[in-house]
């Protein structure tokens, strides 16, 4: 099998503001390769201050979402090199999955297939994910004799309830789609034919919101789950200060003239019209 170039590894569209970014190497399941994380890297810097690009969509090409680390390309190939070829590669990938954590526009995870191990990973830094019910989750290193590294045993110790990780993580067994979101590893998840159309759906949502105050909530979310309640609440002051710099004051104005002026706008049925914000 002939191995793609580097930059085939990743695949991207951009439809009606919506990058569409795909792992591109459905012939190994989207197995994450040296290769594809640089190639990541250099996609989600191209797109991430593009004036047509609102919201992020990642997902898999075929039939997989990613089945983790490449064994051979990350692992064998890395180990015989020695330390600095693997800390190059960690670096690599754990920098991509930074990346992605914060990332300045919203991101959606659309889970199509297998996530294992390593795509852990990126399956935390995503705001949202959806997987389709017949996905496969799972963190199957404790069948061939190591721990799930890579962040992936703390994905799992953060997102799930406790007994409900350290149990996944023992046993070595998967997870449907419907388990995963029943065990909070993942937002929601609806039948495969339903899964494109409700990603989808999320997004236009979220295009409609105000880019700035997206940003400033996701990073406040991120944030606090690393604080103590006095800490957020101290913090959250500062970032809606923050934000008001960055046009949330502009915002929050227009929104309140619509509501109480024009009573066109109903903030618990859905989002103000940004459009009318004055620049």
């Amino acid at each position: 099998m002939t191995e793609r170039p580097e930059g085939d590894t990743v695949s991207y569209t951009v439809e009606n503001r919506i990058a569409w970014v795909k792992y591109n190497r459905p012939e190994k399941r989207n197995c994450m390769s040296p290769k594809l994380n640089r190639q990541m890297m250099r996609v989600l810097d191209e797109l991430e201050f593009r004036d047509d690009v609102g919201v992020l969509v990642l997902t898999g090409e075929g039939d997989a979402f990613s089945a983790g680390m490449d064994l051979q390309e990350y692992f064998r190939e890395n180990e015989a090199q020695g330390i600095h070829a693997i800390r190059k590669a960690q670096r690599e990938a754990y920098g991509w999955w930074d990346r992605l954590r914060w990332y300045e526009k919203p991101t959606i995870g659309m889970v199509n297939g297998w996530a294992f191990g390593g795509a852990y990973g990126p399956l935390h830094a995503l705001d949202i994910v959806v997987a389709a019910d017949d996905a496969t989750f799972g963190l199957s290193e404790i069948n061939w004799g190591i721990l799930p590294g890579g962040g992936a045993s703390k994905v799992a110790q953060e997102l799930m309830p406790f007994r409900k990780a350290i149990y996944h993580a023992m046993m070595g067994e998967n997870l449907t789609g419907k388990q995963a979101a029943e065990q909070g590893l993942v937002t929601e998840s609806v039948p495969a034919d339903h899964l494109s159309a409700r990603v989808l759906e999320i997004a236009q949502v979220l295009l409609k919101k105000d880019q700035n105050a997206l940003r400033s909530t996701k990073w406040a979310m991120k944030r606090m789950s690393e604080m103590t309640f006095d800490n957020a609440m101290d913090y959250l002051i500062r970032a809606q200060e923050a934000l008001n710099s960055m046009g949330g004051l502009a915002a929050r104005k227009e929104a309140t003239r619509q509501f109480l002026d024009e009573k066109t706008f109903k903030p618990g049925l859905g989002a103000f019209d940004t459009a009318k914000i004055a620049k």
